[in-house]
């Protein structure tokens, strides 16, 4: 299993940016595919979840209407588009994947790509 984030950048508040995430080993079928973040200093939280099945999404509190995340089945590959950006969206951000509902559910997913840095100027 091999995770690969990409799209993180520097930007300042109010732009928009895209990170995403693909599978390129291919080696399993998720059930559920996730994006945590992690700030300097501050507990790793989850962001935003989608069902690969039926792309039922789930979204953390702070940033719904601003954020969406989708998946590409045909390109393995779930992204995450941020909106309105505020500086308190910066983080490193990471995908996961979870091989069973229960795992969405309780947030422990069950594979972890490396993260990407998103900086967000005020």
């Amino acid at each position: 299993v091999q995770l690969q984030a990409s799209g993180g950048g520097l930007v300042q508040a109010g732009d928009s940016l895209r990170v995403s995430c693909v599978d390129s080993g291919r080696t399993f079928s998720a059930y559920g595919m996730g994006w945590f973040r992690q700030a300097p200093g501050k507990e790793r939280e989850f962001v935003a979840a989608i069902i690969w099945s039926n792309g039922a999404t789930a979204y953390a509190d702070s940033v719904k209407g601003r954020f969406t995340i989708s998946r590409d089945s045909a390109r393995n590959t779930v992204s995450l588009q941020m909106n309105s950006l505020k500086p308190e969206d910066t983080a490193v951000y990471y995908c996961a994947a979870a091989l069973t509902p229960k795992s969405v559910i309780t947030r422990h997913y069950d594979y972890w790509g490396q993260g990407t840095l998103v900086t967000v100027s005020s």
